[in-house]
C-alpha cells in the first residue's frame, strides 16, 4: 500500500491505467478456487478421512510420511495455503492424543504443500498467473513443472525418512472433528472439474460467475468466510510491481539468459517472496517456465519466500518454529535450488 501511494504521488496521471495492470483472469481464477476450497474444507469430509487414516498408523515415521504426502497431494488440487489450514490444525489435535514432534511436523509440512504445489497450475498463486500468462493446457504445464518436482519431492522424501524415527506411537481416544455438511461437499466437488475446465480453456470469468452463482444461492455463508484482504493483496501486488517495472530495477541483469532468470527468480523470492517475483520478471521476460522453476524453487529458504510458510507457523503456534524452520528449509532450499539448476543448464 505504501509503495502504490508513493508512486502515484510519483506518476498521479497514470492512476486511471492501475486497471490495465492487473492480470484479471489469474484473479478470477484464484478467487474461484478460494471458494471452492474453502467450501471443500469447511464440509469436514477432509478431516473424517484424515482421522480414518491417522488412526490406523502406528508408528512416527509413517505418521510424518503420510501428513507429508497428504500436504503435497492436497497443495496440488486446493491450492498450498488450503493445504495448510487442513492438515496443520489435524496434526495438532492429535498431538493432544499422543506424543508427537509437532513442531518437526508442522515444518515439512510446510515445505510438503510448496513441493507438491509445484506440479499443477492451481497449486500456488504463482503459477495460477503464469498459467494463466503463457496460455498452455492444464497438462502441458505439469509437463513443464514435473523435473522440479521430482527434485524437491524426491529431496523431501528423504529428508523425511531421515527427520523421523520410527517411533511406536500409541493414539487414545478419538480427536473432536467437524460436522460433515453432505450438500456444500457436493457441490464443491462438482463444480470444481467444470470450473478447472472453463480456467483451463481460458474463460476463468464464466468459471467463476458459476462458482459464485451457486454458492449465493445456496451457500451465502461460505462467500463470507472468503479471505477477501488476500484478494485485495494480490490485486495491489499486480499494480505495484506493474508500475515498479516502468523503472530500471533490473539494468545490469542479462534475463535473457536462462541460468541468470532462474538465479534471479530463486533469490528474489527470498527478498519480497515469490508471487511479487513471479510478477515482476514477467515484465523483463518472457519465459515463463523458467521463472516457474525459480519462483517455485524459491518457495523453500526463508520464511518470506512463500505464504504457505508463513501461514504454517502461524497456525502451528510451537514455540522456538522460527529458527527450526530455517534449520530444515535453508539446506532444503540449496539442495533442491543446486540440483534444478543443474538440471536446467543440462536439459
Amino acid at each position: 500500500m505504501v509503495a502504490l501511494l508513493v508512486l502515484s504521488v510519483l506518476a498521479p496521471h497514470k492512476v486511471s491505467s492501475y486497471p490495465g495492470l492487473v492480470n484479471w483472469p489469474t484473479i478470477a481464477t484464484l478467487l474461484g478456487l478460494m471458494i471452492l476450497t474453502k467450501g471443500v474444507e469447511l464440509s469436514g469430509w477432509l478431516y473424517r478421512f484424515g482421522r480414518q487414516i491417522i488412526m490406523g498408523i502406528d508408528n512416527q515415521r509413517m505418521l510424518a510420511l503420510f501428513l507429508v504426502a497428504a500436504s503435497a497431494l492436497l497443495a496440488m488440487l486446493l491450492t498450498n495455503d488450503i493445504a495448510l489450514f487442513i492438515v496443520v490444525p489435524l496434526t495438532l489435535g492429535l498431538g493432544q492424543l499422543a506424543e508427537l514432534p509437532l513442531r518437526r511436523l508442522v515444518i515439512f509440512e510446510a515445505l510438503a504443500v510448496n513441493a507438491g504445489s509445484m506440479l499443477t497450475p492451481i497449486g500456488n498463486p504463482q503459477n495460477i498467473f503464469l498459467w494463466q500468462l503463457s496460455g498452455v493446457r492444464f497438462d502441458g504445464f505439469m509437463l513443464h513443472m514435473l523435473p522440479p518436482f521430482l527434485i524437491a519431492s524426491g529431496c523431501l522424501l528423504l529428508l523425511t525418512l531421515a527427520a523421523f524415527r520410527p517411533l511406536r506411537m500409541q493414539v487414545n481416544g478419538n480427536p473432536r472433528l467437524p460436522p460433515l455438511r453432505r450438500p456444500l461437499l457436493t457441490a464443491s466437488a462438482l463444480l470444481y472439474v467444470p470450473f478447472l475446465v472453463l480456467a483451463d480453456l481460458r474463460y476463468a470469468w464464466a468459471g467463476l460467475l458459476l462458482v459464485t452463482v451457486v454458492f449465493l444461492l445456496a451457500f451465502p455463508r461460505i462467500l463470507r468466510q472468503i479471505d477477501w484482504a488476500l484478494m485485495a493483496v494480490f490485486v495491489l501486488m499486480f499494480v505495484d510491481l506493474g508500475l515498479l517495472a516502468r523503472y530500471p530495477v533490473l539494468p545490469l541483469l542479462d534475463l535473457t539468459h536462462t541460468g541468470t532468470l532462474y538465479l534471479t527468480g530463486v533469490v528474489s523470492s527470498q527478498i519480497i517472496s515469490n508471487v511479487p517475483t513471479a510478477i515482476l520478471l514477467t515484465k523483463y521476460s518472457s519465459d515463463w517456465s523458467t521463472i516457474a522453476w525459480a519462483v517455485n524453487v524459491g518457495s523453500f529458504g526463508v520464511v518470506i519466500g512463500s505464504l504457505a510458510s508463513i501461514i504454517a507457523l502461524r497456525i502451528g503456534r510451537q514455540p522456538g518454529s522460527f529458527a527450526a524452520f530455517h534449520a530444515w528449509s535453508v539446506p532444503f532450499f540449496l539442495v533442491v535450488g543446486t540440483l534444478t539448476y543443474i538440471y536446467l543448464q543440462h536439459r
